[in-house]
């Protein structure tokens, strides 16, 4: 069976999302975020990382991560915070100002939560601002392959044409107070995010690195493909070398020099991501060692405490219990 890797790992980290928050805005105005981490609790308190993303609806700003260089939006432009860095929205470039958790804390009534403010100036702006949640543990190799920050002007993508029709989709669906409102946002939201993701992958230079980058090597990504069709396959360096066609060495070295670790630790991790999910569901200890190819409960209790921490049966309990999972490694 072929897998769709891209997918597989967007199941996999449970990502979630949804519209917030509707500005309309008269220039001179700013608005800063803390680190996403700050406002976890109250926007996703069941995801391990949060992100926060900008969607320019109308009009133009300003925009960049604390102790950046801002970056000009216009409508259209969608701005990304993949690794949750506290950063900055503007009407003109340079403007700052202490992060306001109020609108995060007292949140009231039907999503997107409208908000009107300025200083009344002629220059207009339209802003949605949504979050998504994902899981960063056990294994989450997209988040680890994304940068800081993610713009995609709207203007040289003609690929992003569809987003205006999405955003007013979005705010049509909140204000109308339809039942399903909020699942459909959180679906929009997320569908938002997987373009983003896909015309950061189409943008990478020849010979970049990284996970992402190794999706579109000819030799890695038929790795890829292969381990995550199969993930509890009895693989082994040799039986996948000889899947995809290449000696040993040349697949262990491209692999590791493209994806960032061998292709067997890349396994390990992988499926200890599928253990995680599999665990959340409630299955057996036992019947998740078998479904992500080990052998004994024993000998996946001792991967899942090597890679992940503690003993499969403790990250259950953790994580039911409303935490993060502890990790001790």
């Amino acid at each position: 069976m072929n897998s769709d890797v891209l997918s597989d790992v967007l199941r996999a980290i449970r990502l979630t999302g949804a519209v917030y928050f509707d500005y309309e805005l008269s220039s001179p105005w700013v608005a800063e975020a803390p680190p996403a981490a700050e406002l976890s609790k109250y926007v996703m308190p069941g995801s391990d990382r949060l992100i926060e993303y900008h969607v320019i609806a109308r009009g133009s700003c300003w925009g960049h991560r604390v102790g950046d260089e801002p970056i000009r939006l216009r409508e259209g432009d969608i701005l990304v915070f993949p690794q949750g860095d506290p950063h900055v929205l503007s009407s003109y470039p340079g403007m700052r100002a202490e992060p306001d958790m109020s609108a995060f804390v007292q949140r009231a009534g039907p999503l997107p939560w409208v908000f009107e403010t300025g200083g009344g100036g002629p220059e207009t702006a339209r802003v949605v601002c949504g979050f998504l949640g994902c899981d960063d543990r056990p294994f989450n190799p997209l988040l680890a392959a994304l940068p800081s920050v993610m713009h995609v002007s709207a203007a040289s993508r003609p690929s992003m044409s569809w987003l205006r029709p999405v955003i007013e989709t979005a705010v049509n669906e909140s204000r109308q107070a339809r039942a399903g409102s909020e699942n459909v946002l959180a679906r929009l939201s997320e569908l938002m995010f997987v373009q983003v993701v896909r015309e950061h992958l189409e943008a990478l230079p020849p010979g970049a690195g990284g996970w992402l980058a190794a999706l579109r090597d000819p030799v890695v990504s038929k790795a890829l493909i292969a381990l995550h069709s199969a993930p509890a396959q009895d693989w082994t360096l040799e039986s996948l070398a000889r899947d995809v066609g290449v000696s040993r060495s040349a697949l262990a070295d491209r692999f590791a020099t493209t994806a960032g670790q061998p292709p067997m630790q890349y396994l390990a991790s992988w499926r200890m991501q599928l253990a995680s999910r599999l665990l959340l569901d409630g299955t057996a200890v036992a019947t998740v060692a078998t479904e992500v190819g080990y052998d004994s409960e024993a000998a996946f209790s001792r991967s899942f405490k090597r890679i992940v921490g503690v003993p499969p049966g403790e990250w259950r309990r953790t994580r039911t219990a409303g935490g993060a999972p502890v990790d001790r490694a």
